[in-house]
């Protein structure tokens, strides 16, 4: 199995400048998912995205686990809601014409 896509917690907390606790929290409560490669824990590429919001979210705002987790939720309806309006507004087009 390649390795590519995945990236070392050890590196990320150098990156970060975090504990691997905290990663180990965030894995625990679900908020990103640890994959152990060759006995070292590592997260896929694409959470890194989400994982930088993270780390802003909690080293800018001080925001805990539970804080993150609700953010990221009204985040994520925000953007449902969003994409909901751009379909409605398209379904009234339509009708403008």
């Amino acid at each position: 199995m390649s390795t590519e896509p995945y990236i070392p917690i050890e590196t990320l907390c150098t990156y970060y400048k975090v504990e691997t606790s905290f990663f180990q929290g965030l894995n625990d409560y679900g908020l990103i998912e640890i994959t152990t490669i060759e006995k070292s824990p590592c997260i896929h590429q694409k959470q890194i995205k989400n994982l930088e919001s993270i780390v802003r979210l909690h080293q800018d705002l001080h925001i805990n686990f539970e804080g993150i987790d609700t953010v990221l939720n009204l985040l994520e309806k925000i953007q449902d809601l969003q994409n909901e309006l751009v379909a409605a507004k398209n379904r009234l087009r339509v009708f403008e014409d």
